[in-house]
């Protein structure tokens, strides 16, 4: 389950997941979705001062959050995507949650990939039994 015309760019001063594994991650949400096309991705993982900031300048929330992410035109009809995570946000919600923080961060991955996708979900506590949800998980399951 791979997806070749897949441009995924891996960034950030420390990745707590390996580029290799986010790559193989995005590649097969897209296979999964059956995403045809060029797809051009960039996930950059953020320490939470830099999260805080883009999530008071997007979202209008000051406060770090776990996943962002933004959609974009993407070259010839193509999809294009910035998804930033935080690192230590996900790393507290997977001791939160009492999983490995490795599979979390995969499970951000995915569900910053769903957003640029179009899925989207609920901001209430619902979001959990949202069509979006169950599918991120059923990735997380698969990939992780």
């Amino acid at each position: 389950m791979t997806q070749r015309g897949a441009d995924v760019r891996v960034q950030g001063r420390v990745l707590p997941l390996p580029a290799a594994t986010v790559r193989r991650v995005a590649r097969g949400v897209l296979a999964g979705e059956r995403r045809r096309g060029h797809v051009s991705l960039s996930v950059t993982f953020l320490g939470a001062a830099a999260m805080r900031r883009l999530n008071r300048e997007y979202k209008g929330h000051d406060r770090p959050t776990d996943v962002l992410a933004f959609a974009l035109p993407g070259p010839d009809g193509g999809l294009a995507g910035d998804i930033y995570i935080c690192r230590e946000v996900a790393a507290r919600e997977a001791r939160a949650h009492g999983i490995r923080p490795r599979e979390e961060l995969v499970r951000l991955v995915i569900h910053g990939l769903l957003h640029v996708l179009g899925h989207d979900h609920p901001e209430s506590d619902a979001r959990t039994r949202s069509p979006m949800w169950r599918r991120q998980e059923r990735y997380v399951r698969l990939l992780a």
